[in-house]
């Protein structure tokens, strides 16, 4: 089915929940499998490589940073990531999807902790179908990181690069290959730490059938060259090249946008679309969607609601050639129609301004199986949402599914409007 008609004429409604399309979420989140790469990679370098082991702890939260005590003998028992000289333990906040809104709290958990669903793909597939979703991206959810950083980070690049191309394997052939072909979106890291194997880790698997890639949204962060130095641009073309879809997941520059110190959790929940607003600025101002018009990029939990006002100010600032603005030889608007994506789980005011953001920009996700999450009733939530935007129904398919599928060019999965 395909949607061309956005009437808002006299006596279009918002569908029923029962007349709704069929979700794509294009951002849940999957538990790596425990012994994937002691499974996988060569017996030289299991010993170096990631393994779980179980442990008591404590965790806390401060001034947008997470810490724990281990051996803690009031703790609660832990599944641990050890990997070189990274300690990572996991948390309920990882996975809470099922678990009572009261016990979800910053808390260590063990894999039997969770639903099967969040690191289990048949579960899962049913997970989605009592949600009403199709088809779902899954970004990484523990030790990796949401770019991968957890490998890019640790100084044996032997054991890392041979992490990453065992986690895009499983990724690819398992998790969504058989039954998850064609809803399980595969999604992949790249070494972050050089941009030429980057850029040939993008066409190895795009050979194999992944077409979107995890990047940071600010890599300057993570001690890498930024968007600005043109260190990226091997990268950016072998996507441009291959088609692959570049994603950037709040918190993937390793940090959260906080107040002080002191400040609790909530404040950067709060204020979690400010790295994704400072990210766009960088791929505009830095020329990089000017060079790679083929390019697509979508940022991943962002919420829209900011956009408007953030494309209006970089137009002012092009305009009046501020910083060196004027570089461009576009306004810094003009490269967002069918480029930027931006995700929306639960941001009324987001589509109540999709005329100032662009419909065809929004895409939406459920965040499976996280706090923010709205599993199992996402299908309720975006009825909610769309009907107190008073969305038609061509608009509604744009919003929760159409955009997704020519976003990540899903027909490649057999995906079809």
């Amino acid at each position: 089915m395909t949607v061309t008609d956005d009437s808002t004429a006299p006596g279009t409604v918002t569908p029923a929940p029962e007349d709704f399309p069929k979700i794509i979420s294009v951002d849940d989140h999957i538990l790596e499998p425990r012994e994937l790469w002691q499974r996988e990679l060569p017996a030289s370098m299991r010993g170096r490589g990631p393994k779980v082991v179980r442990d008591r702890l404590t965790l806390h939260f401060s001034g947008g940073h997470y810490g724990f005590e281990r051996g803690a003998p009031d703790g609660r028992w832990c599944d641990l990531w050890l990997y070189d000289d990274l300690v990572y333990p996991t948390g309920l906040l990882h996975a809470s999807a099922g678990i009572p809104p009261a016990e979800v709290k910053n808390l260590p958990a063990v894999y039997e902790d969770f639903r099967p669903g969040t690191y289990d793909r048949d579960a899962r597939l049913a997970d989605m179908d009592t949600n009403h979703v199709e088809a779902a991206v899954n970004f990484p959810n523990t030790f990796p990181r949401f770019c991968g950083q957890g490998f890019s980070e640790r100084p044996d690049k032997e054991v890392a690069l041979a992490c990453i191309q065992i986690y895009n394997d499983w990724m690819i052939d398992e998790w969504a290959g058989g039954a998850g072909r064609g809803r399980l979106v595969p999604l992949t890291l790249i070494p972050l730490w050089d941009p030429a194997l980057a850029a040939a880790e993008v066409r190895r698997c795009a050979a194999k059938g992944s077409y979107a890639v995890s990047f940071s949204e600010n890599p300057s962060r993570l001690g890498f060259a930024s968007i600005h130095s043109g260190a990226w641009d091997v990268l950016f073309g072998a996507c441009e090249e291959t088609g692959t879809v570049v994603t950037m997941h709040i918190g993937s520059s390793s940090t959260l946008p906080s107040t002080s110190p002191d400040a609790p959790l909530a404040v950067s929940m709060s204020l979690s679309s400010q790295n994704a607003e400072g990210s766009l600025c960088d791929w505009i101002f830095s020329g990089t969607l000017d060079r790679f018009p083929g390019l697509t990029i979508v940022y991943a939990e962002s919420q829209v609601g900011w956009m408007p006002y953030l494309l209006e100010r970089m137009d002012l600032v092009w305009k009046g050639d501020v910083g060196g603005g004027a570089r461009l030889p576009n306004p810094p608007s003009s490269y967002v129609t069918g480029r930027v994506y931006g995700c929306l789980f639960d941001d009324q005011h987001g589509l109540l301004s999709r005329g100032e953001v662009g419909l065809d920009q929004i895409v939406f996700e459920t965040d499976y199986p996280h706090t923010d999450g709205t599993w199992p009733n996402s299908l309720a939530v975006a009825h909610r949402l769309c009907a107190g935007a008073g969305m038609t129904a061509p608009e509604v398919y744009k919003f929760v599914r159409g955009n997704a599928i020519r976003a990540f060019g899903l027909e490649r999965f057999g995906i079809k409007e």
